[in-house]
């Protein structure tokens, strides 16, 4: 298959796409006593080079942190942008907590978060679970975040 930041289509499983401790064994989220979720944060947006919204997938396993506890605020010093986030569960099982609310997520659900300002974080219950996040900000033209242009330039 072509380079698939340039070509017209392409695919990728998980696996194949680059984590975010593989471009900086330092980032944070993954060495702040987090469980594999973090180490396994796969950057989707950036291995297609997507333009039109921001997209990464978590893998884990049973007991992995694969949503840190955030929020999505416009703050700059936060490196947030105001998004509106959508998690798609694509395999196993996990549990999300909203804004103090639990949802019991197996795969198939989706959880949308509107409100930027709502905590939001998610645990996987089984192993093998895979967790697909896509975020934008409403209303607004799409821009790489300011979180992933601090995080991993080109």
């Amino acid at each position: 298959m072509s380079d698939p930041r340039t070509a017209a289509f392409g695919a990728a499983r998980f696996s194949d796409i680059v984590r975010a401790t593989d471009i900086d064994p330092q980032y944070p989220d993954a060495t702040d006593g987090e469980g594999a979720g973090a180490r396994n944060f796969h950057l989707v947006r950036r291995h297609f080079d997507i333009r039109a919204f921001g997209v990464n997938a978590i893998t884990g396993n049973a007991g992995d942190e694969m949503v840190e506890p955030h929020d999505e605020p416009d703050d700059e010093g936060n490196l947030t942008d105001g998004h509106e986030e959508l998690f798609a569960v694509m395999s196993g099982h996990a549990a999300f907590t909203v804004a103090g609310e639990e949802l019991d997520a197996p795969a198939g659900t989706l959880v949308f978060v509107r409100d930027p300002a709502l905590i939001r974080s998610a645990v996987a219950t089984a192993d093998g679970t895979a967790i697909l996040a896509v975020g934008g900000r409403a209303g607004a033209p799409f821009h790489v975040s300011r979180w992933e242009r601090a995080w991993f330039p080109t």
